[in-house]
């Protein structure tokens, strides 16, 4: 794992309520100057649904209104083929994201006013993409022998293409695979099907990176299968969910041997959260979510400089765009009074 200390800088998870990507790019480049994440943006387009906005040329997709879905009863054997031998080639260029896709993220590259320490993108995760993308039968294609398997192959070739696209602006990056379907786990297992098989497809899509790796849950989950993984970045809502990782000391502990960085999303994506927060209200909190950790042998000098900090989950739940520069004016604030108290 790369030796990596962030500080606790402050970043974020990726959607915004904005339909402008120039003005949604505004805020990311004012508030997150040091590792600056391109915005998706859902309220734009249905194009830019989390899973809609990574499925360009899969086999079969067919995006009508506000729905997506495979059409099986195309023949997908040529599409499917030529999937497999742009995976076996790596030839990343075939499954591009396009400015329809993804507006803030194509604004994003023509920013020439940055000069952070990383750059940040996310991508949907393959276990969250199977179970909710489904065919003509609303059946999840992670089900389907065929199907599921290219799913994973076909994420990381758009995990590939967008790393290079970042790496045009700097050359250190993270991409965060977004999984919040993982929080099945945090009840039963018997959805997703055996950890091994969710830790395989993972790793499908990590092997398709050369920067950081972050999968980011924004629930209560086993974080036990995702620390299995070689993630590099564990990223989590802190804000409401800061118990759940404390549940896994051991694992966490070895985890931050191997010098791993947790992403503590500590800054609220709701309205009635955010207007009552405070700086020092969220510094307390964010110190009441480590201190388990150091009951169990991890100092809180470790948590700090092997620490993100981030909003609890994506901003596009919020209603306005003053909202979300709320939230990340607290983001960005708290980060200073972190670095300057303990970095």
């Amino acid at each position: 794992m790369p030796d990596v200390e962030f500080g606790c800088l402050p970043t974020a998870i990726g959607s915004m309520p904005h339909t402008d990507p120039s003005q949604a790019c505004l805020q990311v480049s004012r508030y997150l100057k040091h590792i600056p994440t391109w915005p998706q943006l859902p309220r734009r387009s249905f194009m830019e649904n989390m899973c809609v906005q990574f499925s360009q040329g899969f086999p079969g997709a067919v995006v009508k209104e506000d729905s997506i879905y495979i059409d099986r009863s195309q023949n997908l054997d040529k599409p499917l083929e030529e999937l497999y031998a742009a995976y076996l080639e790596n030839d990343i260029d075939k499954y591009p994201i396009s400015p329809d896709y993804a507006a803030g993220l194509h604004y994003f590259l023509t920013l020439d006013n940055l000069m952070p320490v990383a750059v940040k993108g996310q991508l949907t995760g393959p276990v969250t993409w199977g179970l909710t993308v489904t065919d003509n039968n609303h059946r999840p294609i992670i089900y389907d022998d065929v199907l599921g398997d290219a799913v994973a192959k076909f994420l990381r070739l758009k995990a590939s293409w967008q790393e290079k696209e970042l790496r045009k602006i700097c050359p250190n990056t993270i991409t965060f695979i977004d999984e919040p379907y993982m929080v099945a786990y945090g009840a039963t297992s018997t959805e997703l099907g055996s950890p091994q098989k969710t830790i395989s497809l993972l790793e499908e899509v990590f092997a398709g990176l050369s920067g950081l790796k972050g999968v980011h849950c924004c629930g209560n989950t086993d974080w036990s299968v995702l620390l299995d993984t070689s993630v590099n970045i564990l990223s989590f809502d802190a804000y409401n969910y800061a118990q759940s990782l404390s549940l896994y000391p051991s694992e966490i502990k070895s985890f931050l041997e191997r010098k791993g960085i947790i992403a503590w999303g500590i800054v609220p994506n709701d309205e009635p959260s955010l207007a009552k927060e405070t700086v020092a209200s969220l510094k307390d909190r964010l110190e009441e979510a480590m201190a388990p950790f150091t009951r169990n042998g991890v100092r809180f000098k470790q948590l700090f400089h092997q620490g993100l900090l981030t909003p609890g989950c994506g901003l596009a739940s919020l209603s306005t765009t003053e909202a979300a520069a709320r939230a990340l004016e607290l983001l960005s604030e708290l980060s200073a009074t972190i670095r300057k108290r303990y970095i």
